[in-house]
């Protein structure tokens, strides 16, 4: 008798550990973003696509896309309504200008502050980074990118472009989505972070 509830024992924790998906990522960061994704209270994605979701696809991380870029800050600059995906209209001023180099070439990129999260706790000091580049609508998201960022101390600021990553209404159009000013376009093509979600 003692045997037989072993052995049920071993077969029920043989089939639980079977059920028990497990989620790809190469990267820490990568690990908990496919981690946030298949957890339905943090998760934009939709609850047939979250039921078989084994991890997001990224481009192989690549230290080439991460650089240091400098900040100039823009104290002056006017609160504007950037467009989003549906009617909404989303406060934001530009933070600075980030200027850099990517594969030998000098880039300039806007950062953006938005008013709304600037009084939320935990965020009154995050950038957001929208950017478009030449994989988008092929291997990335048509719409293109965003990276978050926090104000730095001083004038340097660490861009991974690895931690690229899709809009939510990359996955559910469901989700208002900031849609990135073109000024922010990259004539080059960023192999880095999030590509595109295939339902």
């Amino acid at each position: 008798m003692k045997n037989l509830f072993l052995l049920f024992i071993l077969v029920l924790s043989i089939s639980c550990a079977q059920e028990k998906t497990v989620l790809s990522g190469e990267t820490k960061w990568q690990k908990k973003m496919n981690a946030d994704f298949k957890d339905a209270s943090k998760s934009p994605l939709k609850d047939k696509d979250r039921k078989t979701f084994t991890g997001l696809d990224f481009f192989k991380f690549d230290s080439n896309f991460v650089v240091k870029a400098i900040l100039k800050r823009t104290p002056d600059s006017e609160w504007f309504n950037m467009k989003t995906t549906d009617d909404r209209l989303s406060k934001e001023r530009i933070y600075g200008v980030l200027s850099f180099k990517l594969k030998g070439r000098k880039y300039e990129l806007n950062v953006y502050q938005g008013e709304e999260l600037m009084k939320t706790e935990g965020f009154t000091d995050y950038l957001f980074l929208p950017f478009l580049d030449d994989t988008n609508g092929t291997s990335t998201y048509g719409g293109g990118r965003y990276i978050d960022l926090r104000i730095p101390n001083g004038d340097v600021i660490e861009l991974d472009f690895n931690k690229a990553y899709n809009p939510y209404c990359a996955y559910d159009e469901k989700y208002s989505c900031p849609i990135v000013p073109r000024v922010n376009y990259l004539d080059i093509e960023v192999k880095a972070g999030v590509k595109a979600f295939k339902k």
